[in-house]
C-alpha cells in the first residue's frame, strides 16, 4: 500500500474513534425521543380525554327523556320505537339505563338510538343488554350506519340463543351470519363488535358473554355512527356503551403491488 493511502485509511480510523467517544461521552441518542414517567402520564391522559375514549352509563340523564347525544332512527315501516332512559337498581351502573320498546311486526325493521357527532372506521364495541320482560327480546349494536336505510347491526336474540350480523343497504337487510349462543344465567347479557382491518380484508367480530360467537368478512360499508338497536317487535334495556376506535389495526400503508 503506498503511504498517501496508508495515510488516508489511518486518518478516517482515527475520526471513527474520535466520534464513538464523542458518543459515548454524550450518552445514548434516541431516533424518536424518549417520554419520562410524567410525559407519557400527560399523554395517555391527553388520548383518554380527547374525544377518542367514549362511554355511556346514562346515570345523569333525566328519567323519561332520550339520553343526551342520542337521536332515535327508524327503518322499515310502522311507529317509531319509544326510548326513554329508566332507574334501574340492577344496572351494571347504577341506577339509569335505556329502555327501547318496538311495536313493529316485521323483523325487517329496526328501530336504533344513535350517538352524534362520532364516526368511526374500526371501532370496539361494547354494552350490556337485558329483556325488559324476562322473555327475550332482539337488539344490540349498530355501527357503520351512514343513514337509517344503510348500516351493519349485530343482534342478540335472547329468547332464541341466536346472535346474527346483519347488513342493511338502502333498507334491505341481508344476513351476513348468525350462530347459536349460550348465555351465561345472568339478567345482563354483554355484546362486544370488533370491526378489524388485515391487509385488504375486513373482519366484523362478536362476542357474547365474552365468548367470540361470529367472525365475518365484509367490507361494503366504510365509515360510520354507531348505536343501540331493536329488531322487530322487542323491548330490552341497554346500559354501559363503550366505543373506542381500533387505530392499531389500520394499514400504515399501502400492500405492496406484488
Amino acid at each position: 500500500m503506498c503511504p498517501i493511502a496508508q495515510n488516508i485509511r489511518a486518518a478516517l480510523a482515527a475520526s471513527f474513534w474520535i466520534a464513538v467517544a464523542l458518543a459515548v461521552a454524550a450518552g445514548p441518542v434516541w431516533a424518536v425521543p424518549r417520554e419520562s414517567h410524567e410525559e407519557k402520564e400527560a399523554n395517555l391522559k391527553q388520548q383518554a380525554t380527547g374525544g377518542l375514549f367514549h362511554k355511556w352509563t346514562f346515570d345523569k340523564d333525566p328519567i323519561k327523556s332520550i339520553p343526551g347525544g342520542f337521536v332515535p332512527l327508524s327503518s322499515g315501516a310502522g311507529v317509531s320505537a319509544m326510548w326513554s332512559v329508566e332507574a334501574d337498581e340492577t344496572a351494571p351502573s347504577v341506577p339509569n339505563v335505556v329502555g327501547g320498546a318496538s311495536l313493529c311486526e316485521d323483523r325487517a325493521c329496526f328501530r336504533l338510538l344513535i350517538a352524534q357527532g362520532l364516526e368511526y372506521e374500526y371501532p370496539d364495541l361494547a354494552m350490556r343488554m337485558r329483556s325488559a320482560d324476562g322473555a327475550g327480546g332482539v337488539g344490540g349494536i349498530v355501527f357503520a350506519l351512514r343513514d337509517a336505510q344503510n348500516f351493519y347491526a349485530a343482534l342478540v336474540d335472547l329468547g332464541a340463543k341466536r346472535a346474527e350480523v346483519i347488513r342493511v343497504i338502502e333498507g334491505v337487510p341481508t344476513v351476513l351470519g348468525q350462530a347459536a349462543v349460550t348465555l351465561k344465567p345472568i339478567d345482563w347479557h354483554s355484546l362486544r363488535v370488533q370491526r378489524n382491518t388485515i391487509v385488504s380484508k375486513d373482519f366484523i367480530e362478536t362476542f357474547v358473554d365474552g365468548v367470540l360467537v361470529l367472525s365475518i368478512e365484509d367490507q361494503m360499508l366504510g365509515t360510520g355512527q354507531v348505536g343501540m338497536a331493536l329488531q322487530g317487535k322487542t323491548s330490552l334495556f341497554f346500559d354501559t356503551l363503550h366505543a373506542v376506535p381500533l387505530f392499531s389495526h389500520r394499514p400504515l400503508s399501502a400492500p405492496a403491488a406484488y
